[in-house]
């Protein structure tokens, strides 16, 4: 299967210790099974940061989802799980990571999903409200590879610069 990464530069190595840890799934190396959404992830970070936008190909073993890995797997949909995962994830106050997982696969939580999020923290909604608000919305999927031990799965296979 092919992932994306959206980036503003080639990435000869990928180093997880420069990953922000306040992301939907914690610290880790993102990419999505979505070209659209790496370009759209790319010219972002282009426009805010410089460089110029980027999409790297990845060829990833579908088999490490069932190897020895500790992963977790989201439904396609908002549920009230994810959404959770996601509050604590983003949640500054959490010094330490909140799981232990190799690699997670969900929605990413795009501009609706952080209005959801401040109408949960604000107490507007609890969270089955807020992600029952979500159900209808098609939110671009992500895989977050969180350990050097997921790394080994992902084969570079292109780079392509926009």
């Amino acid at each position: 299967m092919k992932l994306y990464h959206g980036t503003n530069a080639d990435i000869k190595t990928i180093d997880l210790s420069k990953g922000l840890a306040h992301k939907d799934f914690g610290k880790g190396f993102y990419l999505t099974p979505d070209r659209a959404t790496a370009v759209r992830m790319a010219e972002k970070k282009a426009r805010l940061f410089g460089g110029k936008a980027t999409v790297i190909t990845y060829e990833f073993e579908e088999a490490a989802m069932n190897s020895d890995l500790n992963v977790k797997v989201f439904s396609e949909k908002a549920c009230v799980e994810w959404f959770l995962f996601i509050d604590a994830n983003r949640d500054k106050e959490n010094e330490k990571p909140i799981h232990n997982y190799d690699i997670v696969k969900g929605p990413i939580a795009d501009d609706g999903v952080v209005v959801q999020l401040t109408n949960f923290r604000e107490r507007i909604y609890d969270a089955e409200e807020a992600a029952r608000r979500l159900q209808d919305r098609y939110i671009d999927q992500q895989y977050c590879f969180g350990t050097q031990r997921s790394l080994r799965y992902l084969i570079k296979v292109h780079v392509e610069t926009l």
